[in-house]
């Protein structure tokens, strides 16, 4: 990994202020779970946080943000998320079930395709998003870490409330979660694993085999570039992880480069960019919803959310992404019109490490959401010009080679 030049040194420091406020923790006052990749990172000199009730490496020692971001754009990272939650969803009425707690169109899902949805409130806002794969005999749910808890005991209400043959079987204790990104994952994972990568389409799961143990292998990815997420039992999960970083061009990546690089690609971040205010089609999330699920409803809140498709002038503000000039404007940051009236705010925001300029992402109220509208933000009491722009603000480069 090529150090950074010290004319990046500020460019450096502008997106690793964002994360000071994790290491104003006192890690000795903190009790927190350890993943089974824990270990490892102290050995690598990760710098350990508290995140969802975990210790996790926000960066590693003497690698900025800025470098460990650029290097999985241009190379491959490994990411530790043993931290989210998996579950696998039994029984005979598992299919039914989620198509009424979430807008996902499950039935018509493909044997081992995986879908982005979100779970949602009898008003139509969104409890959580979530990963759901479908297979013959289970569906297989990837829950946010610090929205698990939450998210475990709305479906098992769920469940006792609608009488319907679900199971609940949360394998999270017994299984590690790692995610290889970039455009050298596909080659380095594949010295790894038996299947052929090349075969295997964007979002999709299969089952492999590593030293005898079975692995889940999905070609996904929170970056915007090509990927994998990977289910190893925790026995195995040091072994697999090391066997990564072996590879040519891999290295280990923590929770800052994480943000910026989903930022970068225009995705939501839970509890920032989409929570119990916020409704998918102000959030635009539209595409979750099949013409199907539009056509009938049946899930939570559609007596809310399809009107909205329905009717656009329902849907008062949208999130939108911002470029910003002047100094980055963090969530909570309020934006107005060039007139100075209230017309947002900010629910993510940072300095771009790839376009080298403040990018955010918020919600803007109707019409001033359109693309190349010019807007204002104020930080630290002084207003900024900013501009609506299209997401992602960095091309994203997923996989295309096959199709399920």
């Amino acid at each position: 990994m090529d150090r950074p030049r010290d004319s990046q040194k500020t460019t450096r420091d502008k997106t690793e202020t964002h994360f000071v406020k994790w290491r104003e923790y006192n890690m000795a006052d903190i009790s927190m779970k350890k993943t089974p990749l824990f270990n490892l990172h102290t050995r690598l000199g990760g710098e350990m946080v508290p995140f969802a009730g975990f210790a996790m490496p926000v960066k590693y020692d003497g690698v900025g943000i800025i470098e460990s971001h650029l290097h999985c754009r241009n190379n491959a990272s490994l990411f530790d998320v043993s931290h989210m939650g998996q579950v696998k969803l039994g029984g005979k009425d598992r299919e039914k079930f989620l198509e009424k707690i979430t807008v996902c169109d499950v039935t018509h899902m493909a044997p081992h395709q995986t879908k982005l949805s979100v779970m949602t409130t009898p008003e139509g806002t969104i409890i959580d998003d979530m990963m759901i794969t479908r297979h013959d005999d289970h569906c297989f749910l990837v829950l946010n870490a610090a929205c698990f808890a939450k998210d475990s005991a709305h479906i098992k209400n769920m469940i006792k409330q609608l009488g319907m043959d679900v199971t609940f079987d949360d394998i999270s204790p017994d299984r590690a979660l790692m995610a290889i990104q970039g455009p050298k994952a596909a080659r380095s994972l594949q010295n790894i694993v038996k299947a052929n990568l090349a075969q295997q389409p964007f979002m999709s799961q299969r089952s492999d085999e590593f030293k005898g143990e079975e692995i889940l292998v999905s070609r996904c990815g929170y970056t915007g570039e090509d990927g994998f997420e990977v289910s190893v039992p925790n026995a195995l999960a040091e072994d697999f992880a090391q066997s990564l970083l072996d590879q040519d061009g891999v290295a280990p990546c923590g929770l800052g480069a994480r943000d910026s690089l989903r930022l970068e690609a225009g995705l939501c971040l839970y509890g920032n960019d989409i929570d119990t205010t916020t409704t998918p089609i102000e959030a635009n999330l539209t595409w979750l919803i099949t013409k199907r699920r539009r056509a009938e409803g049946g899930f939570i809140g559609d007596n809310v959310i399809i009107p909205q498709i329905n009717d656009p002038k329902l849907v008062t503000r949208r999130r939108v992404g911002l470029c910003i000039k002047g100094a980055p404007a963090r969530e909570h940051t309020p934006v107005f019109t060039t007139s100075g009236a209230p017309a947002g705010e900010i629910t993510s925001g940072l300095f771009s490490p790839c376009l080298k300029k403040p990018i955010s992402m918020g919600y803007i109220d109707v019409p001033h959401h359109k693309a190349d509208t010019e807007l204002l933000v104020e930080v630290r009491g002084r207003k900024q010009p900013a501009k609506v722009v299209k997401m992602p603000f960095v091309p994203t480069n997923y996989y295309r080679g096959a199709t399920n």
